[in-house]
Formats: structure tokens, sequence, C-alpha cells
């Protein structure tokens, strides 16, 4: 870490975490972070104005956590970095709002950034520079995608998405129908410890020969979590116990299959030779294992950061905010919007 590299302070209100980072360079110096999950888990799901209201009780205790975990002041970051878009209209607003009223009052420059973006650019944090161009694989509740990035900097397209649930969207909806509690990644990668992968042959979306050829790099869900909920509705019907375990671990190795065999694709069309997954599902386990074994068979380099960092968090917007920096990108207005819409292809608005 050197002193010259840019002090950079991130906020992130995407969803329902608020987070704080701050960073120098590529070093983490304070991670702070207040989740609201607790509130809407009665709900099955993120409720957006309890999320939002949750943001606005704790993004200034956020703040002085993590200025007093990194043990500098506001006065002394070199810019501000906030999630822009995409995400909640209204949690991306106590985002914004705050970060433009901090740096007003700092007289700080303001990067408002793209979290998908994010989610790359914090790898950098664990593994270093990341190798341009690389293929980024982004799996949350709301979103499953496939990236080129050329620069992080500026240039991120994207090659495919999901068409329908995101892969954190059908984990949630699984583990409701499995009795278990939401968020559903976690508990659907424990109960799968206990079960058989092969024990269930669920379907994979979109890998058909004619589904690869029209959708190549995009993902569909929807059809295996009503295939789960069939399997299991069937079973109950016929007065037989659910083995949980089976199901979970079936499910989960129909998702992961589908994203790492669709991600390696895409590197060796691509000829990229590094492989980045992020967002929440990037801390599944089997997910993780999987594409270890593909990657390591193709001749691929792959970087995931460790799972705290996978999840939403204000380090992944101060790791994007302090690339931006030391790129020479001019801050954004400070009549940025807050865009719940906003491409991938967009980097800093």
């Amino acid at each position: 870490m050197s002193e010259s590299e840019p002090l950079v302070l991130g906020i992130e209100t995407s969803c329902d975490e608020t987070g704080v980072g701050i960073v120098r360079g590529h070093t983490l110096l304070a991670d702070a972070l207040a989740s609201s999950v607790a509130e809407h888990a009665r709900y099955g799901g993120v409720v957006p104005e309890v999320a939002s209201r949750a943001h606005v009780a704790a993004l200034v205790p956020t703040m002085q956590r993590a200025l007093a975990e990194a043990g500098v002041r506001l006065a002394d970051v070199d810019a501000i970095a906030v999630t822009a878009g995409p995400g909640l209209a209204g949690a991306l607003l106590v985002g914004v709002a705050g970060a433009k009223g901090y740096a007003l009052a700092a007289e700080k420059p303001l990067f408002g950034v793209n979290h998908l973006t994010a989610h790359v650019a914090v790898d950098t944090l664990q593994h270093g520079p990341l190798p341009e161009p690389a293929i980024a694989l982004l799996v949350s509740g709301g979103h499953s995608s496939l990236l080129l990035v050329d620069d992080l900097a500026g240039r991120v397209r994207p090659l495919g998405a999901t068409i329908d649930d995101a892969a954190g969207e059908a984990f949630d909806k699984v583990a409701r129908l499995l009795g278990l509690p939401f968020p559903g990644g976690p508990p659907i990668d424990r109960a799968a410890r206990e079960g058989d992968p092969e024990a269930i042959a669920f379907p994979r979306g979109l890998t058909a020969p004619k589904d690869l050829a029209e959708h190549p790099y995009d993902f569909s869900f929807s059809g295996l979590k009503t295939a789960v909920a069939r399997w299991v509705e069937a079973r109950q019907r016929a007065g037989e116990p659910v083995p949980m375990g089976d199901v979970a671990a079936s499910f989960q190795e129909a998702v992961a299959d589908v994203l790492t065999r669709k991600a390696v694709a895409a590197c060796q069309a691509h000829g990229v030779s590094t492989l980045v997954i992020g967002g929440g599902v990037a801390a599944n386990s089997r997910l993780r294992l999987l594409a270890e074994h593909r990657c390591a068979r193709a001749g691929l380099t792959l970087r995931v950061p460790r799972p705290a960092l996978c999840t939403d968090n204000g380090a992944m917007v101060a790791a994007l905010g302090s690339h931006l920096v030391a790129a020479g990108a001019e801050p954004s207005r400070l009549d940025l919007p807050a865009d719940s819409a906003l491409p991938v292809s967009t980097v800093r608005v």
C-alpha cells in the first residue's frame, strides 16, 4: 500500500445491505455493513419500502464505523463513490442522496458507479489488478450475467443474462418450498451437504442445442424452480417424505452446472484466460468447487473473492471508485440520478 494511491470511500445501498467501504489503491481499510435482511425474512423476500427506511437509519452510523475502522476522517479521502444503479429505486436514492451530501460537505469528487461492475472490481482487493480482458460471471438475487470486461474503467460488454429468474431468486424460492429460511442460498448449501447431487435429474435451462444456438450465454432458472416444486408436490401428494438433502443438492447441482458450463464456454469462445465470479451466489460452495474443476480442466485462471466480499458491500463500490480515480476518469455531476435499470455497459454515471 502506498500513500500516493487514492483513498476512496464507497457507499452501497442498492438492496437490503447498507455498506460503507474504504480502500487505498487495492488495499481494503474498512468494510462496515448493516443488514436489514432479518426485517425481510418474514415476508420471504426484500420489501423495497422496508429496505429504504432501513438505509435511512443505518447510513450515518455505518459511515461512522467505517471511518473509525480505517482510522481516517472524511476530510482525508480523495473521492467518494456510490452505487447509482441498478437496484431498488428507493434504496438507491438514499445512498445517492447521502453521498452527494458527504461530497458537498467535504468538497470531494463524487463517482456514481454501476453495482454490477463493482462486483467485479471487488476481486482486486483480494487478488490484485484484474487481467484485461476477463470474463465475469455475476450471480445474485437479482442478476445472473456474463460480462466481457475489457476495461473496468469503462468498457464492459454484456454477453448474456437471465431471461427470467436470477440464480439467487431461484435459491430463495426453492428454499421456501423446502421450509428453509430467507435468504435461501446459505440454508440450501448446508442442506445439500447431506444429499446426493445426482439423486434427482432436474432440468438444465437453455442448454439444449437449439437453445444454445439462440441463447449461448443466457440463463433461465424459472423452469428449474417449477420442476423442483412439482417434484416436491408429487411426493407430498403420495404421502412420501421429501428428502430435503437430495432435493437441495440436486437443485444446487443444476444451477452450478449451467452457470459454470456457460462461463467456461464464454472464456473459450472469446479467447479469454481469466474468469471472475462475483455476487452473493458466488459464496455457494458447490459453485466455487465446480468452477475450480472446470477452469483447471480448461486451462483457465479462476478468481473468486472470499464469501464476505461476494455479497453487497461498500468495499466493492470503493474498489471500483479507486480504479476510476487511478484511471483519471472524470467525476460525476452532483445532479447524478439513481437509475434502477442502469445498464451494465454504463460503468460510471
